[in-house]
């Protein structure tokens, strides 16, 4: 096989281990070539397209995929994406391409919801402000920097699917009062559903665990921020433009907010100064459903999804399954394989 006509898969996830025994035992028997291009800051859809540009798949963590990308990356069939976010993907414009989009699930949510009730009381406890209290050499018992008690407080949760869920049953065992707003979620057995509105004026904290969507983005504004209690807790684990950050900041340096966890942002590395100023404001790198075991597991079946695509072989974790008809998916000039012979029993 001539080296352009090598199948080319190109990796942005930066938690890509490019030797791991697992992942390099599966490329190298399909025949794959590998670059990697890891993501650690802001990239445009330009940057992606001329990465693209070769590619017949792509493992990718957060790069914008839009239109403009698929035109320059005529070869490209495969998108597995390291997570379930899909706000970074034109998935229209992939379908109409003929590039299919695959998600891995059941790595994270479990990793996520420690993520989430771990940052959370390390505002509660102020963890952060009392490490640097005694770092400076300070002994600051029952002081300025006395903790506050998570038990018996009301955690509103923003999303009831799987990750919320996980999130509650930890606050539930934690003596919590759990609440939760869910539009696809009309009972829960140990939870209360409540309107949107609601939940923001009940909630000691509230914790958002939805995608980004239209309909989802500053869903946290300046209106909603000014309805919540006077020193509630903002959780974010879900996509930093969930926030309106400008009126998160005002109303934490206003004593309004008690203080906030955030795991995303809006501009990621965050870039809002008084953001990473704030001492009641404990920050991390998007790094909530990252463990080592998560990683491996994460990049496994991106890797999988990837040389069954590639072989028109059935894979889980399909989000555009007319893709699959797309020509593009033609083998040597021939028709396309059929959406039901690809998919098989697979989870879509």
């Amino acid at each position: 096989m001539a080296e352009n006509d090598r199948q080319l898969c190109v990796v942005t996830w930066p938690g890509y281990e490019p030797d791991d025994r697992e992942t390099r035992s599966l490329i190298e028997a399909a025949g794959v070539e590998v670059e990697f291009r890891p993501k650690v800051g802001p990239r445009t859809p330009d940057d992606v397209a001329s990465m693209m540009e070769r590619a017949s798949a792509a493992i990718a963590s957060t790069d914008p995929f839009d239109q403009t990308v698929f035109l320059r990356a005529p070869r490209l069939r495969v998108i597995a994406r390291t997570g379930v976010g899909l706000d970074s993907i034109d998935l229209d414009a992939a379908t109409r391409a003929g590039v299919v989009v695959t998600r891995t699930t059941g790595a994270h949510e479990e990793t996520v919801a420690e993520h989430t009730v771990a940052l959370l009381l390390a505002v509660i406890r102020r963890v952060l402000e009392n490490d640097a209290s005694v770092r400076r050499g300070e002994w600051d018992r029952a002081g300025t920097l006395t903790p506050w008690s998570l038990q018996n407080q009301c955690v509103g949760i923003i999303g009831l699917g799987r990750i919320g869920t996980a999130v509650a049953q930890r606050l539930l065992g934690l003596g919590c009062e759990v609440i939760a707003c869910d539009p696809y979620v009309r009972s829960n057995n140990t939870i209360e559903i409540v309107t949107l509105d609601e939940l923001f004026l009940r909630s000691d904290v509230v914790s958002l665990h939805v995608p980004l969507t239209p309909e989802t983005q500053t869903l946290v504004n300046a209106h909603r921020i000014r309805s919540m209690r006077r020193g509630a807790i903002l959780v974010n684990m879900s996509r930093g433009e969930l926030v309106d950050e400008a009126a998160l900041v005002d109303a934490l340096v206003s004593g309004h907010l008690r203080g906030a966890a955030l795991d995303v942002f809006e501009q990621e590395p965050p870039a809002r100064p008084q953001l990473l100023e704030l001492p009641n404001v404990v920050l991390s790198p998007h790094i909530a459903g990252f463990t080592q075991e998560s990683i491996r597991t994460l990049t496994a079946q991106a890797v999988r999804s990837v040389i069954n695509i590639l072989a028109g072989r059935a894979t889980p974790g399909i989000v555009n399954p007319e893709a699959l008809i797309h020509p593009r998916h033609a083998g040597d000039g021939g028709a396309a394989p059929s959406v039901t012979s690809l998919l098989g029993d697979a989870d879509v």
